[in-house]
C-alpha cells in the first residue's frame, strides 16, 4: 500500500551545550532547493505508511536521510503540526549527538531539467548540521519552528 500523503512522521535530534541547546535538522536535496536556505530546512521526517507507528515511521525516516539510527533514550513527544499544504507533520525528540560529515541521505528521481525527459537521481537530504534553538527557527519551515518551542518547554 502507498505512504498516506498527508501524515509525515519525523525526529529532532538535540544536544546542550555550554551555549544552550542545540538541534539537528536538514536541509532538502534537489535542484528545486539548492538556493533556498531560510525557511527551507526540516527535521528528518517522511510519510507514514498504512498502519505504520508513527515513533517507528519517524526513527525509520531519520535513518533513511541522515544515514544513521536513532540513538538510543528516552523520547519525547512534540505533537504535531499542520504545513501550509495541509501536510500533517508529527515530531519526536531524542537527546543524542552525530557528526554531521557522516550524513548519507537515501535518494529519488526526478525529470531535470523539466521538461528534458531526463531523469536524475538527488539526495532526499543534503546536507544536516547543528543550530542553536533560536537560529533553527529560522532556518526551518515556520509550522516547524513550533517543534523548537515545544521542545525548549518539555526540557524546562
Amino acid at each position: 500500500m502507498a505512504p498516506t500523503p498527508n501524515r509525515s512522521a519525523g525526529l529532532l535530534l538535540f544536544r546542550r551545550r555550554n551555549s544552550g541547546l542545540e538541534v539537528l535538522i536538514a536541509h532538502p536535496g534537489g535542484p528545486l532547493w539548492a538556493r533556498k536556505d531560510d525557511g527551507a530546512w526540516s527535521l528528518p521526517k517522511g510519510l507514514v505508511e498504512p498502519d505504520e507507528d508513527l515513533l517507528a515511521a519517524a526513527r525509520r525516516e531519520f535513518a533513511e536521510e541522515i544515514g544513521s539510527a536513532v540513538p538510543d533514550g528516552p523520547v519525547l513527544e512534540l505533537g504535531e503540526v499542520t504545513l501550509k499544504s495541509r501536510k500533517v507533520v508529527t515530531a519526536f525528540a531524542v537527546e543524542g549527538d552525530l557528526d554531521t560529515t557522516t550524513v548519507a541521505s537515501n535518494t529519488f528521481e526526478m525529470v531535470w531539467p523539466p521538461k528534458s525527459g531526463r531523469m536524475q537521481t538527488f539526495p532526499e537530504v543534503d546536507r544536516a548540521e547543528w543550530f542553536s534553538a533560536a537560529m533553527a527557527r529560522v532556518k526551518l519551515n515556520v509550522a516547524q519552528a513550533e517543534f523548537i518551542d515545544r521542545l525548549e518547554e518539555r526540557l524546562g
